[in-house]
């Protein structure tokens, strides 16, 4: 890939949630002016694509743990503690009705 390609890709993160079609958009203008060969433009377009899938999947693992932690922050319970809750409560009612 060329280094002008790379620098531009690692200064511009929003690159990474381009779609494939503005991907290649941009990649077929590179190749129209001649910038780059079409040999280049597809391992560009293929390199591009993986590292985007690579960086969202990246971003939304650590998008997941922030969230989780405000929500451990906050004393929000998990769904996991939600559901052991619900089932306590039915085993309390179920004995709270064998009384009555």
């Amino acid at each position: 890939m060329p280094d002008f390609i790379k620098k531009a890709m690692l200064a511009c993160t929003g690159l990474a949630f381009m779609t494939t079609e503005k991907i290649q958009e941009v990649i077929d203008e590179l190749v129209k002016k001649g910038e780059i060969t079409e040999k280049e433009a597809r391992e560009t377009v293929a390199d591009l694509k993986e590292k985007s899938k690579k960086f969202k999947k990246e971003m939304e693992e650590r998008t997941e743990k922030i969230v989780t932690g405000i929500l451990r922050h906050l004393n929000v319970p998990t769904k996991v503690e939600l559901e052991e809750i619900k089932e306590r409560l039915e085993k309390l009612e179920k004995s709270g009705e064998h009384r009555e």
